[in-house]
């Protein structure tokens, strides 16, 4: 008694997906993960990579069976049945993308919001609650604004009721925390090159150095053109455009030193403009703000003292 041809087209639909799911969670092509907002991200791509494995072997699997089974036989010289079409398989062939790509979009957008990428650029009260105080910052006794702070907004004043500018910040990504907590780099982007300011240790450096498991705020501005700050190991990248001060916020979670990338051409050194981070243990972070931190400037005597000899 032969199989019926559903019976036999179930079992191999379901060795596909099975095939699909077995791939797509487990063989990694990504890098460690050491943020917090890596777990997120790989959810989704385990679930993308799955899909595209099963559409990937589906359709491969079905070309080949095809250039097999209806090949022309040798001595054959006859036309092909005149096929004009067939709508059951034109709706599930139409039907089935259309659900995938659905599921995809609405999953992407949930895991993109999770990670802070949907907060409006008209509210960004979400984000100026991770630094009110950090709005500005001096250094070497001249005052700057941050690079977290956009152009004022109006608020209506409590003395005069007038509109009075009030500053914010532009909306960024990452998963941000409490002021408390948060621990805030200024990043400049110029080509070809990332400069990192810690404005409470008065320290400038070329490489990104953060504490494992401490929330971390960069407040980006760019001084040319378009640049991105990737980190591939954190799963976070943010463009940094001249004159919209941007924000990344994460948390690294494994100790060691990654890369960072601009991924947004930049210009002809663009392949070049590459720095690191290095993600420390408390007590080593404590370490190198120590060893980097400059010393305070010597008290000037007062005028009515005399040197001693």
């Amino acid at each position: 008694m032969p199989i019926p041809s559903a019976l036999i087209t179930l079992l191999l639909g379901m060795a596909l997906v099975l095939a699909g799911l077995w791939v797509g969670y487990n063989v990694s092509m990504l890098p460690v993960d050491a943020s917090s907002n890596a777990p997120v991200y790989d959810a989704l791509f385990h679930v993308l990579f799955s899909i595209g494995t099963i559409l990937f072997l589906g359709i491969v699997g079905l070309l080949i069976f095809s250039l097999v089974r209806f090949r022309r036989r040798e001595g054959d010289r006859s036309d092909g049945a005149a096929i004009e079409g067939n709508l059951p398989l034109e709706i599930v062939w139409t039907a089935i993308p259309a659900v995938v790509v659905l599921f995809v979009g609405i999953y992407s957008y949930d895991i993109y919001e999770r990670m802070g990428g949907m907060t409006s650029l008209n509210d960004h009260s979400a984000m100026h609650a991770i630094q009110p105080a950090a709005a500005h910052h001096h250094h070497g006794g001249e005052h700057r604004s941050s690079p977290a702070i956009l152009a004022s907004t109006s608020t209506p004043s409590a003395s005069t009721g007038e509109d009075q500018p009030s500053e914010r910040v532009w909306a960024g990504i990452g998963v941000a925390s409490s002021a408390e907590e948060t621990f805030v780099v200024d990043v400049t982007a110029m080509q070809f090159a990332f400069i990192f300011n810690y404005p409470e240790a008065k320290i400038i450096s070329g490489e990104l150095h953060i504490p494992v498991d401490r929330p971390i705020s960069l407040h980006m501005e760019a001084r040319d053109v378009i640049h991105a700050f990737w980190v591939p190991q954190f799963r976070l990248k943010q463009d940094v455009i001249p004159g919209q001060p941007t924000l990344l916020s994460f948390t690294a979670t494994r100790p060691g030193t990654y890369p960072i990338v601009c991924a947004e051409l930049c210009g002809p050194y663009h392949g070049g403009m590459r720095s690191n981070v290095v993600v420390h243990e408390p007590a080593d972070f404590d370490a190198w703000l120590s060893k980097n931190t400059p010393p305070a400037p010597a008290t000037v005597a007062s005028s009515g003292s005399t040197p001693t000899a």
